[in-house]
Order: C-alpha cells, then sequence, then structure tokens
C-alpha cells in the first residue's frame, strides 16, 4: 500500500508522533535532512509536499503530540530551506501562528519556540505578514503560561530586529491601525507590549511616529495609570521623548487634534496623567502662540479646577496650569499679534465655560476667572457687550454672595468694569446700566439684610474705588427715596451709606464736595443725600454735620425729643461721638472756637453738641463728648438770636425749612411702622 505520507517515511511519521520530545526531535531532523537533500536537487514540488503533510496531517491533527511533531519538523523545514524559505513562507507560518491560540499549553509553547526558528531564518521575508505576527506576539505575552511568555519575549525582540533593519519598506500604515486597537488594554503585560514597540519604532530616524501621534496619544496617557512603576517609567519616558521631537519640529506634529487629546486627558482624576496632560498643553500654548486660543473653552475646562488645588502632591499640577492660564492671558493681552490672537477667541464658548465656573467652585478657580471675565471687557468690551447680561445675575446673585471677601472684591472690578464702560459714553451719571445695577444690588441687601451688615460696606467701597462715588451715592439716594414699603432696609441702607462716608479715605473727595454746600454742585448732592438720609436721624444728623450746616443740626436735635429714643438710636449717636474725635471732623471741633460768620456756626454747633450731651445716658461716649466741650468758650451768655445770615446755611441756595419738614414727615412714617409692627406681635 503507497505511504499516505510520502515522501516522509512511516517510520518518520510514527517518530514525528511519539509522546516523547526526544523521538519527535529525531524525527524532525530527518526531515531537516530530507529537505536539505530536495533543496539541493531543486526538487520543489517534494518540499512542497512535505509541508503539506506537516501541515495538514499534523499541525491542524486534533492529537497534540503530532500537533507537536509537525510544530518542530515545520521549524527543522525552514532551517533547512535557509532563504529558500521565503518561497514557502506562507505555507509555513500560517499553520503555527493557529496553533498559538491552542488550549494545550504545550502546544503553544512548542508553536511560539517553531515560529521563532522560522522567522530566524526568513527575516525579511515575514514582514506581509506582520500584522498576523503582531496579534500573535500581543496574546502570547499575556499568556499565563511563563515558559510562553519567556519565549515570546525572546520572538518579540527578533522581531523589532527584523523591522528595524527592514524600516525604509515597513508598512507603517498597517502597524498604526494594530496598536490603536490594543492600546486601551488593561494588562500590563500587554501595554509593555505596546510601549516598547512604540519606543522602538519611534527612535528608528527613517520612521515618523509623530505623524501617527494623535491616534494613540490618548491610549499611551491612560497607560499612565497602570499600578506597575516600571510601566509608568516606559510611558513617561516615551511621551518625553514624543514631546520633545514636537518640540524640536512643531511643524511636522498635528498640535490642535493632540490638544483636543490632551484636554480630555488634563480632567482625568489621575494626578499623574493629569500632570502630563497639561504639562503638555503649556508647550503647545508657547509652540503654537496665537491659534491655541481656538481650544480656550476646552482648556479653561481643563486647568481651571485645578487652580484651586491645595494639597502639596498636587502642588505641581496647580503651578502648570497656573503657567498655561498666565501664557493665555498673555496671548490676548501683549505683543503685536494681540488682535490676530484675538481672532481666534470663540468667545461664546469660552463665555460659558466661565460663567459655569463662577457658580459653585472654589475660591481660587473663582478669582481666575473673575481676572478673565474682567481682561476680556477690557479688551474686546464692544464684542463682551452682548455677554452682559448673562453675567450680572451670576455676579451679583452668586459671587457677591461669596464667603470669601477676594472672591467679592474682585467681581465688583468685573461689575465696575461692565457699567463705567457704558457709563463713559455719555456724560449724564444715569446711564440705564449703572442704575440697574444699583438697583440690583440694593434688592440683593433687601431680600438678605444678613449679607447687607457682613458685606454692604465691603461691596460699596469697592464700588466707590472703582467708580464715581458721587455717582454711587447719588444714585443710591435716588433708589432709596423710591422706597416706601421697607423702611427698615432703607434705614439700615442709610446707616452703613453714612458710615462709609465718614470713614473711608477714598471718600476724601466726596466729603470735602460736601464740606461747602455754597457750591450748587455739593448743594444738589446735599439736597439729595439728605433725603435719603431723612430714614436715620443720627445719619442725617452727621451729613448735616460734615456740611457744615449747623444751624440746621441744632434744630434737628431739638426734635428728637419728639422722637421714639431706642437702643437702636443711642447706638448710632455713641458711634458718632466717637467719629467726633476722629480726624475727619475736626474741622468740626475747630468751628467750636471759630469767630468766623460773627460765631454764629460755633454757637449753633456747641448748643448742638450739648442737646445731644443731654440725650446720651452718661456712657465713655457721654464723657468724651462732655471733656470736648470743656475745651469750649461758653456761648450761653451770647445773645439767644443768632443772626441769620451769618450762618453756612444762609450762604447756600437750599431750603432748610423744606428738607426739615421732609425729616418730619419721613419720621412719622417709620414710627407708624414701628406701631403697626407692635400690633401684629400682640397678635
Amino acid at each position: 500500500m503507497e505511504n499516505a505520507f510520502a515522501p516522509i517515511s512511516e517510520a518518520c511519521v510514527k517518530a514525528l508522533s511519539d509522546k516523547t520530545y526526544e523521538k519527535r526531535k529525531v524525527a524532525a531532523l530527518e526531515i531537516e535532512k530530507m529537505v536539505t537533500d530536495f533543496k539541493s536537487k531543486k526538487n520543489m514540488p517534494q518540499i512542497k509536499r512535505i509541508i503539506d503533510v506537516l501541515s495538514k496531517d499534523f499541525v491542524r491533527s486534533n492529537d497534540s503530540n503530532k500537533k507537536k511533531g509537525g510544530l518542530i519538523a515545520l521549524a527543522a523545514t525552514s532551517i533547512a530551506l535557509g532563504k529558500d524559505t521565503e518561497k514557502f513562507i506562507e505555507d509555513i507560518v500560517n499553520p503555527i501562528m493557529n496553533c498559538l491560540i491552542d488550549s494545550d499549553n504545550r502546544v503553544r509553547f512548542f508553536a511560539s519556540e517553531s515560529l521563532y526558528n522560522v522567522v530566524k531564518v526568513a527575516r525579511g521575508a515575514v514582514l506581509p505578514f506582520f500584522p498576523s505576527l503582531f496579534n500573535a506576539l500581543s496574546r502570547l505575552v499575556t499568556d499565563p503560561d511563563q515558559s510562553i511568555k519567556n519565549g515570546s519575549e525572546i520572538l518579540d525582540r527578533l522581531l523589532k530586529d527584523i523591522v528595524i533593519e527592514s524600516s525604509q519598506t515597513f508598512d507603517l500604515d498597517a502597524f498604526i491601525p494594530l496598536v490603536r486597537e490594543r492600546i486601551m488594554v488593561k494588562s500590563s503585560f500587554a501595554r509593555q507590549f505596546i510601549i516598547s514597540w512604540i519606543s522602538v519604532l519611534n527612535a528608528v530616524p527613517e520612521i515618523n511616529m509623530v505623524v501617527f501621534l494623535p491616534e494613540i496619544l490618548h491610549g499611551l496617557f491612560q497607560m499612565l495609570e497602570d499600578p506597575l512603576p516600571e510601566i509608568q517609567r516606559m510611558c513617561e519616558s516615551l511621551l518625553a521623548q514624543f514631546l520633545k521631537i514636537i518640540k524640536a519640529e512643531p511643524g511636522a506634529a498635528d498640535i490642535p487634534q493632540m490638544t483636543n487629546v490632551l484636554i480630555v486627558q488634563a480632567q482625568s482624576n489621575n494626578p499623574l496623567i493629569q500632570f502630563y496632560a497639561i504639562t503638555w498643553i503649556k508647550e503647545f500654548v508657547q509652540l503654537s502662540g496665537g491659534e491655541i486660543l481656538r481650544f480656550s473653552s476646552g482648556i479653561f475646562t481643563a486647568i481651571l479646577p485645578c487652580l484651586a488645588f491645595e494639597s502639596e502632591s498636587k502642588k505641581h499640577i496647580k503651578d502648570c496650569a497656573n503657567a498655561v492660564n498666565l501664557n493665555l492671558l498673555e496671548l490676548v493681552s501683549n505683543g503685536e499679534d494681540k488682535q490676530k490672537n484675538l481672532g481666534y477667541l470663540d468667545l461664546n464658548s469660552v463665555m460659558e465655560v466661565l460663567r459655569q465656573y463662577l457658580v459653585h467652585s472654589p475660591v481660587p478657580t473663582k478669582i481666575a476667572v473673575l481676572k478673565w471675565v474682567h481682561h476680556l471687557f477690557t479688551e474686546v468690551h464692544d464684542e463682551m457687550s452682548e455677554h452682559a447680561n448673562k453675567l450680572f445675575p451670576v455676579l451679583l446673585r452668586d459671587c457677591l454672595s461669596d464667603s470669601s471677601d477676594e472672591v467679592v472684591l474682585q467681581a465688583i472690578v468685573v461689575l465696575a468694569e461692565i457699567v463705567n464702560s457704558a457709563t463713559v459714553k455719555g456724560n449724564d451719571f444715569d446711564q440705564t446700566q449703572y442704575r440697574q445695577f444699583l438697583v440690583e444690588l440694593l434688592n440683593l441687601f433687601s431680600e438678605n439684610n444678613t449679607f447687607l451688615e457682613k458685606r454692604g460696606t465691603l461691596i460699596i467701597r469697592q464700588l466707590c474705588r472703582l467708580l464715581n462715588a458721587e455717582y454711587i451715592y447719588r444714585t443710591f439716594a435716588e433708589i432709596l427715596l423710591e422706597e416706601r414699603i421697607n423702611l427698615k432696609i432703607a434705614s439700615t441702607m442709610v446707616r452703613t451709606l453714612n458710615m462709609i462716608l465718614l470713614t473711608t479715605s477714598d471718600l476724601f473727595d466726596l466729603r470735602n464736595m460736601l464740606h461747602d454746600i455754597r457750591n450748587e454742585k455739593s448743594a444738589s448732592l446735599f439736597e439729595c443725600l439728605y433725603k435719603c438720609w431723612a430714614h436715620c436721624p443720627v445719619s442725617t444728623l452727621s451729613l448735616c454735620l460734615l456740611a457744615q450746616c449747623y444751624q440746621h443740626v441744632s434744630e434737628i436735635v431739638t426734635l428728637f425729643a419728639d422722637i421714639e429714643i431706642t437702643v437702636e438710636f443711642l447706638v448710632e449717636i455713641d458711634k458718632m461721638v466717637q467719629l467726633i474725635e476722629s480726624p475727619i471732623f475736626a474741622s468740626l471741633r475747630l468751628a467750636l472756637i471759630s469767630h468766623s460768620n460773627d460765631n454764629a456756626d460755633a454757637q449753633h454747633l456747641s448748643r448742638a453738641l450739648y442737646g445731644i450731651l443731654m440725650l446720651l445716658p452718661q456712657t465713655e461716649a457721654f464723657h468724651l463728648l462732655n471733656n470736648r466741650l470743656k475745651c469750649v468758650p461758653n456761648y450761653w451768655n451770647q445773645p439767644n438770636k443768632i443772626s441769620s445770615t451769618s450762618t453756612n446755611e444762609s450762604q447756600c441756595n437750599i431750603n432748610f425749612s423744606e428738607l426739615f419738614t421732609y425729616f418730619k414727615y419721613i419720621q412719622d412714617l417709620h414710627h407708624q411702622k414701628r406701631v403697626e409692627k407692635r400690633k401684629k406681635n400682640q397678635f
């Protein structure tokens, strides 16, 4: 009967199928000699026949021993063929690779060993099968059998050497999809395999891996979270190599596409990924110039939360994010290309992001956002004006209510810039946006009286620094003049405004203006403030003292006998006495001994202060004022009737009689409100 395995002898077939490795090895050596002989005779059909038999009847057999024998024999065949292996490469390689997924560990081991021997002989001839080889290797490196894993490492090194040798003909376009498919693997061994391949190819001068970097960058960053320090180090080193190449040849890199990847990675919860992503963004900002501003909204999303990091372990991330923020600010601030750079900025998306971070964000983040908003208003006011309406509610309701003074102050800077830039377009202070802003602010104070008490002074002082203090006070007064329902908020607001007026150095010019009511503009302001200040008796008194209306002061003090003296009233009087001793009222103290105006002002002032003294219980304030009055000449022996033409009031165009009537009217309203409240409390 004819041998079905010819030209392989039956004895060789039997040995090749034996369960012992030694017999299979001897049979493989016999086949190697046979192939060598056929090769010398150039009998390629017989060699093809041997390969077909080994493949079909052995390697593809269900018998594991036959598989092992066939694998050894195919490797022996390749060794015998030498360079001629290339002629049969597909018939040899494909059956072997099929065995790499066999369920039997030993079959997989012999398959990897056999493949190594074939590749070692074939060298560059195996490159057409590179995708299949790469797939096979990517599985082998994660094989649970250590011997197979070790064998795969040897095969891996060999294949890398071959690729480097053939770098000019290596199909990189076919390689990248293979990497992209596997780069998101979680196995540390698989990650190590992928990183090593990318590193090797990146090191080859003829291969430009940077071109393909956008496709694999996301996966590389994800590998930084690997639990094995060795994998982290490999990945860090590879990323550093890529960044070095990009910095040397930025034109070769697709920075825009990679920036989108980095923005996502910079929002990772993993500190290492976050740091490297922001580091890359920082470098890209410096390399790209104004064009990077296209990605401003995304970059803000990435870096703004990092500005609030407080732990020492994240300080390097915070510092890097700060550097990115400053670099972006420079791009829209300085240089000849400022206008061109601003053209890259998508204000709608930028403002949407900035507005979101003004709410429920840590203080450093809010500060950075507010500085950006202010900066944009100063640089591109016309374009930003359409965003003002959306910003106002956030700035007023969220930022001004923030627990941080720094946030509040910076928010006022932004609000002032918005208001001021609108106001300067006209000559009159009564601009719609200006007034609307102060109305909204007053509404905010009305809704939360505690907020007014805690933050009112800080907010109003800052506004007076940044805007026209006269406009601020006049507009507030005009708005409060219309208040007839919530008299409590009106009096509280007046008390706050008055204390700021009398104590803040920034209001020096405003105090000086009120000091001379003979001036028409000053008189107009005084009248406006007076009608508002009438909600608070002691504040009215202070305002008149500041304006040197001493005759009117004495008339108001006389009226105090008919006003309900409350604890709140006495506390205010106490504070006013303290202020009389302050530098702001130095002119008042000197007026007590002045001979100008026929001593009229001095006498009215003296009698007014004695009236205040009589209202005070004998507290520290009483003794303070009493001691001051002891230094004053005794005017009680002077004629009771003082010339009305000698006082400051007589030298201005203010109708103090009308003001006095209005003051009594407002005080009557307050009295009625208190009575109504008491009646309600009784029930």
